[in-house]
C-alpha cells in the first residue's frame, strides 16, 4: 500500500467516526459509505473483503442467531408476565428498579450475547418505566452498559470477548476460572455509581397503578417449545465445544435461530417474513462495514508498527503491556465498535508476543493454540479493554446501538452526548477496577 493510500485510509476512517460522533450521518450509512469509498479507490480488494468476512462471520453469526431467537421469544407473552412481576417487585421505588435492572440483565447476558439480551428485555424495561412515569432512555442506556459488562461473565456473553477467547483456544470452563470473576467486579462497580449518575431516578417514588389481572401466556405449548430452543441454545453454548462435532458459539446461535424459526412457522403465530424483517439489520450492516474499515487499517501495516512500538517501549514486561492494552484498547473501543477493534488488536498482540519471544512465529497463524500461561494476562487485558471500552459511547458496542434503536422507535432517541455523559464515568471506574484484577491474575499465574 502506498503512502497516499495509507493517508486516505486513515482519513476515511477518521471521517466515519467524526460523522457518527457529531450525529451528522446515520452510523450504518457512514460506515457503509466509508467502506465503499475504499473499495472504489482500490484500497480494499476482493481478498480484503474475504478477510473481513472471515473475521466478522463469528460475531455477526452470534448476533443474528440471538436476534432471531429473541424475536420468537417476544411473541410468546413470556416477557409480559416478567414485566408485571418486575413492576410489582419495584414497589414504586426508583432505587429498587435500578438495582433489579442489574439483577435482571446480568444473568441473562451471561448466557446470551449482549445485544440479544437488550432486544429481549427492552419491552419489559420500557413498560415498567412507563408504569412508573419515568424516563426510559437512561434505563435502556444502563441496560446496554450492564449487558456489555455482564458479557465478561462467560465467553459467549460479548462478541468481543468471544473473539479474543476463541483466538487463544480458551474453553468455556477455562474462561470461568480465569476471567469471570473480573466480569462480576465490572458489574458490581456500577452499583455505587447509580445514586450519583442517576440521582433523580434513584430517589424516584411512585404509587403503583392498581393491580390488573395477572398476565397469562395464551399459547403455553408454543411458549414451552420456544423455551426449549432457548435452553438448547444455552446448553450448547456451555457444552457444544466438548461434543465430537465441536459446535462453536456462532454455530450454536445459527442452529438455535433455525429451530426458533421452525417453532414459529409450525405455530403459525405470524409469518416468518415478519420475524426476519424485525432483525436489527442496521446493527449488522454497521458492524460488517466497520470490520471492512478495520481490514483496511490492518492492510496499512500500522498495527505491525504498533506491535514494534510495544516491544521497543515495554520489551518483555508483559504485565505493563496488559495494562497498556486495557487502557489503549479501551479508548479505541469507545471510539469504534469494540468487536472489530478486538479483531485488529489480536493481530497486534500476536505480533508483539512473537517479537518478545513468548511464542514462536507459528503463533501468527490462525490455528495456533499453545499459548503459554504468562501470555494469558495480556489477552485478558485485551478482553476487558475491548468489552468495557464499548460502554463509553453510543457506537462502542452492538448493545448500545440496539438500545438506541429501541428508544428511537419509542420516539426519544439516545444522542451520542447523552450516552457519553453516563457511559464514560462508568467505563473509567470499570477499567480501573479491571486493572487491579489483571494485576491479581498476573500474580496468581506467576
Amino acid at each position: 500500500m502506498s503512502q497516499l493510500q495509507i493517508y486516505i485510509t486513515v482519513a476515511v476512517f477518521a471521517a466515519v467516526i467524526l460523522l457518527i460522533a457529531f450525529n451528522l450521518l446515520d452510523m450504518a450509512i457512514a460506515a457503509l459509505t466509508g467502506t465503499c469509498i475504499l473499495i472504489a479507490l482500490g484500497i480494499l480488494d476482493e481478498q480484503d473483503l474475504l478477510g473481513a468476512t472471515r473475521a466478522a462471520a463469528g460475531p455477526l453469526g452470534l448476533l443474528f442467531g440471538g436476534m432471531v431467537v429473541a424475536r420468537i421469544l417476544a411473541t410468546t407473552g413470556l416477557f409480559d408476565v416478567i414485566g408485571d412481576v418486575y413492576l410489582r417487585a419495584t414497589g414504586g421505588s426508583g432505587a429498587r428498579f435500578l438495582l433489579m435492572l442489574i439483577a435482571l440483565v446480568a444473568p441473562v447476558c451471561a448466557l446470551l450475547p449482549n445485544a440479544t439480551t437488550v432486544i429481549l428485555l427492552a419491552p419489559v424495561i420500557v413498560r415498567v418505566c412507563i408504569a412508573l412515569e419515568a424516563d426510559f432512555v437512561r434505563p435502556m442506556l444502563l441496560a446496554a452498559i450492564i449487558s456489555n459488562s455482564a458479557g465478561l461473565l462467560t465467553i459467549v456473553g460479548d462478541p468481543a470477548t468471544f473473539l479474543v477467547g476463541s483466538t487463544i483456544g480458551m474453553t468455556f470452563g477455562e474462561y470461568l476460572r480465569r476471567v469471570s470473576l473480573g466480569g462480576l467486579v465490572a458489574v458490581l462497580v456500577i452499583v455505587p455509581l447509580l445514586p450519583v449518575l442517576m440521582r433523580d431516578l434513584w430517589t424516584l417514588k411512585r404509587t403503583l397503578p392498581p393491580r390488573a389481572p395477572a398476565k397469562r401466556i395464551e399459547r403455553p405449548v408454543y411458549a414451552a417449545l420456544a423455551g426449549v430452543v432457548l435452553f438448547v441454545m444455552m446448553a450448547l453454548f456451555v457444552f457444544g465445544e466438548d461434543l465430537p462435532t465441536h459446535i462453536v458459539p456462532p454455530a450454536v446461535a445459527m442452529i438455535a435461530s433455525a429451530l426458533a424459526l421452525l417453532v414459529g412457522f409450525a405455530a403459525r403465530v405470524e409469518p416468518t417474513d415478519n420475524v426476519l424483517r424485525d432483525v436489527d439489520w442496521k446493527t449488522l450492516v454497521f458492524l460488517a462495514s466497520i470490520f471492512c474499515l478495520v481490514q483496511a487499517v490492518v492492510k496499512t501495516g500500522l498495527l505491525q508498527l504498533l506491535a514494534v512500538q510495544l516491544y521497543q517501549v515495554f520489551g518483555g514486561q508483559l504485565t505493563l503491556v496488559a495494562l497498556m492494552l486495557l487502557a489503549g484498547v479501551g479508548l479505541l473501543s469507545s471510539l469504534l465498535a469494540n468487536v472489530p477493534v478486538a479483531a485488529a488488536s489480536i493481530i497486534m498482540v500476536k505480533g508483539y508476543l512473537v517479537m518478545a519471544e513468548v511464542v514462536p512465529d507459528t503463533a501468527l497463524s490462525s490455528g495456533f493454540s499453545e499459548w503459554p500461561t504468562v501470555s494469558i494476562p495480556v489477552f485478558i487485558g485485551l478482553m476487558f479493554g475491548a468489552t468495557l471500552g464499548g460502554n463509553a459511547t453510543l457506537v462502542g458496542a452492538a448493545a448500545n446501538i440496539v438500545a438506541a434503536g429501541v428508544c428511537a422507535r419509542q420516539g426519544t432517541p439516545i444522542t451520542f452526548g447523552t450516552f457519553l455523559r453516563y457511559g464514560l464515568p462508568i467505563t473509567v471506574v470499570q477499567l480501573a477496577a479491571s486493572a487491579v484484577y489483571v494485576l491479581a491474575v498476573t500474580r496468581l499465574l506467576h
